[in-house]
Order: structure tokens, then sequence, then C-alpha cells
């Protein structure tokens, strides 16, 4: 506990701080968290016997990501291609050299750049919608703070297991009790934003907040469990050691991923 605490001390104001400016600096942090969890990704894959290209993996990752700050979604597109296209030829020279499991491989260094690069990504469009700093102050705590309270409630009141062979300890009353409280910490950040940011959180109404905190915490859970999948299939406890207490840069953002990318898409289709 002493180590995670001592983590969060120290990761916590960078991260307000990249919030707070956004721009460049923001995007920077999210090129860091999505490079170190692409080579995360490879490295977990390569401990289950396959071989993904992780350098190419790490550099369409991050190419996407500065993309999406540089231009929106214009250059996402044949950026894309021409990552498929790059892993692919990679992959052809590794079979013809003897690999073969080639194509496996193949499909893990595209699955690596789609879920970390593409769903990453949308982290930086959702900071740079109108009122983007205030939906970030509310998408990503929203997310720990619905995890904290599974924990909570699933540590003293779960009996039925939700998903025994991806995570034995999750239980839908903790699940639950995650989705209650997720909810609930939406409403309370805008009500704190509202007071200390006014005209930059005005949109940010606790009606709005509870309901992205409603759909966040019902839905990203999936990508912690998506991780847990990987990690049981291969056999490894944390994605890294990266961060003492907490694992590695894919175990902090893998529900991050998806808040995202239905943050952005949530908050742009319906206010």
């Amino acid at each position: 506990m002493a180590k995670r605490l001592a983590v969060v001390a120290v990761l916590l104001p960078v991260g307000l701080l990249a919030i707070y400016l956004g721009g460049i600096y923001f995007t920077a942090m999210v090129v860091v968290l999505i490079g170190i969890a692409a080579w995360e990704y490879a490295r977990l894959f390569e401990a289950g016997g396959l071989q993904p290209c992780g350098p190419l993996m790490v550099a369409a990752a991050v190419a996407l990501v500065l993309a999406r700050y540089l231009d929106g979604f214009r250059s996402s597109s044949w950026l894309l291609a021409l990552g498929i296209m790059a892993s692919m030829t990679f992959h052809l020279f590794a079979f013809e050299r003897g690999r073969d499991e080639a194509g496996t491989d193949f499909a893990i260094t595209l699955s690596g750049i789609l879920y970390l690069g593409w769903l990453g990504a949308y982290l930086v469009s959702l900071r740079e919608l109108p009122s983007g700093m205030a939906w970030v102050l509310v998408a990503l705590p929203v997310v720990w703070l619905a995890d904290t309270g599974a924990y909570l409630v699933g540590r003293r009141c779960g009996r039925h297991k939700m998903a025994p062979r991806l995570s034995p300890k999750k239980s839908w009353e903790g699940y639950w009790g995650g989705v209650a409280w997720g909810t609930l910490s939406g409403v309370i950040i805008a009500l704190l934003l509202q007071f200390f940011l006014r005209e930059e959180a005005a949109a940010v109404t606790p009606l709005r907040a509870g309901l992205v905190g409603l759909v966040l915490s019902l839905l990203t859970p999936l990508g912690d469990l998506g991780e847990s999948m990987i990690k049981r299939q291969v056999g490894v406890k944390d994605s890294s050691n990266l961060l003492p207490g907490h694992g590695g840069a894919f175990d902090r953002i893998d529900s991050w991923l998806w808040a995202g990318v239905l943050g952005y898409y949530l908050i742009t289709w319906l206010f």
C-alpha cells in the first residue's frame, strides 16, 4: 500500500497538470502511456510464445495518437492503412525466415495497433472537445472511483462471481456497487467542477455527468476484463513492474481506453 500511495503521490499531480494544460502537454502524456502500454502488450504475448513486432506496434500506436492531436481524424485512415501493410510486410519476411506462426504474430501486432493506438487516441479527442478539460476530469476519475467502489462493495458483500475464469475476485454485487458509485461520482464531480471552473464546466451539468458516469461504470469494466483475459492466457500477473504496487501502464489504462472512446461519442452525440 505504501508503494501504491507513493506512486499516486508522484503521478497524480503530473496527470492533473497535463489535463489542465491540454494541447501538446496532455497529448505527450497520452503518447508516453500508450507507447509503454503497446510495448507491454507485445511483451505479454511474447511470454505466451508469440512474436509480434513490438517496435512497429509502438511506433504505429504513437503515430495514431499524435495524428489525432495534429489534425483530428483526417490522417488517421492512411496512417492505419500504412501500419496494417507494414505489419503484414514484416511478418511475411518473418515467415520466410522460418517463423511458422507469423500469421498469428501479424494478428497480434495489428490488434495492438488498433486496441492501443486507435482507441487510445480518443483520450486526446475527448480533451479536444469543448469543455474537454472538464469532461476528462469527469471520465477518468469516474472509472477509477467506480472500480474502487466495486472493490469495496465486492469485498464486503460479494457472493455471486461475475467472471470466475477472467477475474475470480469480481462479483456481481461489486459490479453494481461500482455502477452506483460511478454514477454518483459523476454527479458530485460535476458539482465541484461547476463551482471551481464555472465557465469551463458550464456544459458539464450534474445530469450529463451522471449519465456519463453511468455508461462508463457499466461498460469500462470490460476493458479491465479484456486485459485479464490476455494475462491469464499467457500466465502473467501484471503487464510489467513499471509502477510499484500498480503493475504496468497497460494495467493502469485498460479501462481508460474504453472511457476515452465511450465518453467522446456519448458527449458528441448526446450533448
